[in-house]
Formats: C-alpha cells, sequence, structure tokens
C-alpha cells in the first residue's frame, strides 16, 4: 500500500486529456504518455501478457495460482481525464488529518473547498485528502481507478498465499469522451466478467446505467430587413427557442436525481438564418426513453407544420442499460458486495447518473459492473480523493479475486 500514493501522485501529474473532436484512438497523443509507462511498471511489478496495441488499449495477466479451473475476470479503467476541464500541470495538494474545515485550494484567486457546499466531505475528518490547487482537475477520475488496479496486482503478486484465479486488467483510452470500449477487444481480454474501478465514494457498487442518446436539432432561417419582415421573415433563434420552451421544464439534470431521466441542453448557437440546439436524453428506464425520444419527434413536427420544413432533427442512440445484461449473471454484482461486507465496508447500490465503459463492454459479451474509486466532484476544480477511500479499493479488488477463487466451482 506504501506505494499507492506516489503511484497515483505520478499518474495525474501526466496529462491525459481527451479530445471530442478528434478522429484518432486515442483521440490525442498525449494519452500515450501514461500508456507507455504504464506498461512499463506492469512488466516492473511483475505481470504476464502485458501488451498494448495501437490504439494504446492496454492488457496485463496474473496468472491462476490455485490448482482448479475457475473462470478468469477482469478489472478496467481509463487512463484518459474529461476535455470539459483542464488537466495540464495538475499539481496535487495533500491534506493530512483533515478536520472538517474549509479547504483552502488556491490563496491567490481565492477558491476553497468547503463543507458548507460539499457536505461530503464530512465523511472524511481525520483523513489524508488529495485535492486540485484550484486551476485544474485532479484527474482520480480515474487515474485512482488504475493506481488502485496496478497496486491491487502488485500485492497478489508478493502475497502467492492468497489464492486466485486467472486475471485479467486494461487499461483503455477516450473513455470520457464515450469511446473507451469502442476497439476492446472482448475476445483478447479473454475475461467471463469484469469489474470497471470508476465508481466515487466508499461502498458505491452500480450494475445500471443510463439508456443514452444524442440529439442535434437544424433550423434555418430567412433575413429580412426588421423594418420590413412581417410574414417574411424566418428567425432561426426565435423558433430554437420556441422548441426549448416546448421541453418539460424540470425534466433537466440539475432538477433530477436517483432514476429520474431528463433533456440536457449543452450547445446552443445561431443567428437569423440558421440555429443549431445540441442536448442529450438519459432514462433509466427504456420505455420512458423511447418516449423522450418521440417527444422531441413530436415537437419537431409540431414545428413544421407551423414554420414549414425549417426544423430537422437528428437523434443517434449512445449506450442503453446494462442491467439487462447483468441481471443474469447477478452473483458477480453478490461477490463484489460480500467482497465489501466482509471488509466493514456498507455496499451502495445504485444506478449510475451517467455512462460507464462497462455498459458497453456489457452489450459486446463482458458483463461489467461498476465499483467505487473513492473520488468526488470529478471534472473539475474541486476534485478531491481521500487516501483510505483508494486503499479501501485495493482491497475490493483483490478480496473479490479471493472471493472468486474460493466460491465459484
Amino acid at each position: 500500500m506504501e506505494k499507492l500514493l506516489p503511484r497515483f501522485l505520478e499518474y495525474v501529474a501526466i496529462d491525459t486529456q481527451s479530445d471530442p473532436y478528434s478522429k484518432t484512438t486515442p483521440s490525442t497523443e498525449k494519452q500515450w504518455n501514461l500508456a507507455k509507462k504504464l506498461v512499463l511498471e506492469l512488466h516492473q511489478i511483475g505481470m504476464q501478457e502485458v501488451s498494448i496495441d495501437e490504439h494504446a488499449y492496454i492488457m496485463a495477466t496474473l496468472p491462476s495460482n490455485i490448482d482448479k479451473k475457475v473462470p478468469t475476470i477482469g478489472f478496467v479503467s481509463h487512463i484518459d481525464t474529461t476535455p470539459d476541464f483542464s488537466g495540464k500541470n495538475v499539481k496535487p495538494q495533500i491534506v493530512k488529518d483533515y478536520d472538517g474545515e474549509e479547504i483552502i485550494l488556491n490563496k491567490q484567486k481565492e477558491i476553497v473547498l468547503s463543507p458548507d457546499y460539499f457536505e461530503d466531505l464530512l465523511q472524511y475528518k481525520g483523513q489524508t485528502l488529495i485535492t486540485t490547487d484550484g486551476t485544474t482537475l485532479l484527474g482520480a477520475d480515474d487515474k485512482a481507478g488504475i493506481a488502485e488496479i496496478v497496486t491491487a496486482m502488485e500485492y497478489l503478486v508478493q502475497h502467492p498465499e492468497i489464492k486466485h484465479g486467472k486475471i485479467r486488467i486494461a487499461f483503455t483510452p477516450d473513455e470520457e469522451i464515450g469511446r473507451g470500449a469502442h476497439k476492446f477487444d472482448v475476445e483478447k481480454f479473454g475475461a467471463a466478467w469484469a469489474y470497471t474501478m470508476d465508481g466515487s465514494q466508499v461502498g458505491e457498487l452500480e450494475f445500471e446505467n443510463f439508456n443514452a442518446a444524442s440529439a442535434k436539432i437544424q433550423i434555418e432561417g430567412k433575413s429580412v430587413h426588421p423594418g420590413y419582415a412581417k410574414n417574411k421573415m424566418v428567425n432561426a433563434i426565435g423558433i430554437a427557442n420556441e422548441f426549448l420552451g416546448l421541453l418539460p421544464p424540470r425534466e433537466v439534470p440539475e432538477k433530477t436525481s436517483d432514476r429520474e431521466g431528463f433533456f440536457h441542453v449543452h450547445s446552443i448557437k445561431g443567428e437569423i438564418e440558421s440555429a443549431e440546439i445540441q442536448l442529450i436524453i438519459r432514462d433509466h428506464d427504456q420505455e420512458h426513453f423511447e418516449a423522450r425520444k418521440q417527444l422531441l419527434h413530436d415537437i419537431t413536427a409540431k414545428l413544421q407544420k407551423k414554420y414549414g420544413d425549417y426544423i430537422t432533427l437528428n437523434i443517434e442512440d449512445q449506450y442503453r442499460n446494462m442491467r439487462e445484461k447483468v441481471e443474469p449473471v447477478f452473483h458477480i454484482v453478490e461477490i463484489a458486495k460480500e467482497a465489501m461486507e466482509s471488509l466493514g465496508i456498507e455496499p451502495i447500490i445504485k444506478p449510475i447518473r451517467g455512462g460507464t465503459d462497462g455498459s458497453q463492454l456489457s452489450f459486446m459479451g463482458l458483463p461489467c459492473p461498476n465499483i467505487f474509486a473513492g473520488g468526488h466532484n470529478f471534472h473539475g476544480k474541486y476534485e478531491y480523493v481521500p487516501l483510505e477511500s483508494m486503499e479501501k479499493a485495493v482491497q475490493v479488488i483483490v478480496k473479490i479475486c479471493e472471493l472468486t477463487a474460493v466460491q465459484i466451482k
């Protein structure tokens, strides 16, 4: 465990921000910097069958140390950080024996991490917190997961008395832009099931996620001198505003929780002659998800009837709820749950309000629930992770390997 913190600090110092506008895999060259480092490190700690392909997907094996045949299991994390916030020149701050008060992230810019706003902080009084310096994200999403997996594998190599079957690990690029599983070779990975180490607080265990789609509404207009525009001008901005006004006002991210779905408008731009709305659709329930897509079609049809064919709608499905693929093999969730409980960790089983590589992997034939990595406030300057949470994640990985060898016949 003594290498966990320095290992994590080394990882977050490497900028691996992905780029949604890139057509390559990985989407940014700088992801190779961490990928190549990880390959060397996996060799050094004694992993076998270490490989990296032309798209920076890393895989490695810890061979079984038992005589009986048990399923091969896996652990997966991603090397990239979100394009939403800078991951360059990350300068972590270490707060030992946290006292429950405000943490000054950046005195000069008056950036403070306060339990008055982030109440979860109070769970970690007396612990060691790793925070940002207020100018970048931290990168615990998902370099905490990587550090935990590498540390757990190193621990198992050094403690052969802990019996386990064959373990496979993988690190992927571009998860933050929804492409982490796109070129993942499930057959090569060769695991019966896996776990992504990509959740938040201690105890999180997730096996269902949103159904997801993106939508683009394109509106064309006609520009006419405003003094002579009656019955002639078609203002694309006005139609875009009318379209947004027909969406359910309370079904947005900031007003929903748990299993409630939403529409999220994340981009709108326009002039009189052209406007564009981009939004995402999310819902855990498949029927409700389809109804949300239908509502966009209905609004488009209504406005087309009113204004003519100035409006086009394009909807693309992104990923599906992995629950339908995990439930038939629910013992894989039960093993993770038992692992946590045996370590005194209370499992928090809840749906992911987002996506995960595990969703796509589950539909590719690799059932893949998600386990906590320990971090909070991902994708921004208030991100932090308790060291003790990362240590518990390492312990959970080791225990899952042990329980799989004992329980599965």
